[in-house]
């Protein structure tokens, strides 16, 4: 089995090598007969190291010119020669137990590709009772968080890969895909919960309150036109590190 691990990036040299560091120490300690790896990183039109750095530590790197979260993750698997894809975005940590239970998972062969819990330490008490519930909603409906996505390679090329017509909540929508994919053809799709993915509360500390909620608004109340519109999402898109 070939995992390939997609690593979206922009303008993320403040915590790329953490990240790739994280990779490399799991899967390595995770290390067994017949199974191989490749770390993908795909730079997504920065300005900064990213691509240097990413290089030197021995990533593929792929560019991507045009700044968006589904494109670029669609970048990197185009390239990929997996059987199964893992993204995880370059503010988050892997660790060796969660990787343990992606691996177990695939070789049960009963999945079709699963998410995970998500931990972001040192958040204000609003921000712990969003991610609270957000962690009841991805339980509950099987959606996974952008910060982690795992799924057969076939099955990602089978539905489309992640929707470019979007600008967030992408993975809601693959998560949609490889679930209805996945009863056609056997499978499950699930959130992993034992090991929480650890990924950067860096939003929260770089916005204030009121914008978090504004932006939180306005894809609540207009859903379509925000999620399609770019200039409509500046906490993931005006490029704030």
């Amino acid at each position: 089995m070939r995992l390939s691990i997609i690593v979206p990036a922009f303008n993320e040299e403040q915590l790329i090598l953490d990240c790739l560091n994280s990779i490399q120490e799991s899967v390595s300690a995770n290390s067994k007969p017949g199974f191989t790896h490749e770390i993908i990183v795909v730079d997504n039109n920065s300005t900064d190291k990213t691509a240097q750095l990413a290089t030197q530590a021995g990533a593929i790197v792929v560019f991507e010119p045009i700044n968006q979260i589904g494109r670029a993750r669609n970048s990197g698997a185009a390239v990929a020669t997996g059987d199964w894809l893992l993204f995880v975005d370059a503010d988050s940590l892997l660790n060796i137990n969660m990787v343990a239970d992606i691996l177990q998972l695939i070789e049960s062969r009963k999945y079709v590709g699963c998410g995970s819990v998500m931990h972001m330490p040192n958040l204000p008490w609003w921000g712990n009772a969003a991610m609270q519930l957000w962690t009841v909603l991805s339980i509950t409906f099987r959606w996974a968080s952008g910060a982690l996505v795992v799924c057969r390679t076939d099955a990602f090329r089978d539905v489309g890969g992640f929707n470019q017509e979007l600008f967030a909540a992408d993975e809601i929508d693959l998560s949609q895909l490889l679930k209805k994919w996945g009863r056609k053809h056997g499978l499950k799709f699930t959130i992993l919960t034992r090991y929480p993915l650890i990924t950067s509360p860096r939003k929260v500390q770089l916005y204030t309150g009121r914008e978090i909620a504004m932006q939180f608004f306005s894809v609540l109340f207009s859903p379509r036109k925000a999620l399609q519109n770019k200039k409509k999402l500046p906490i993931w898109y005006d490029g704030r590190r």
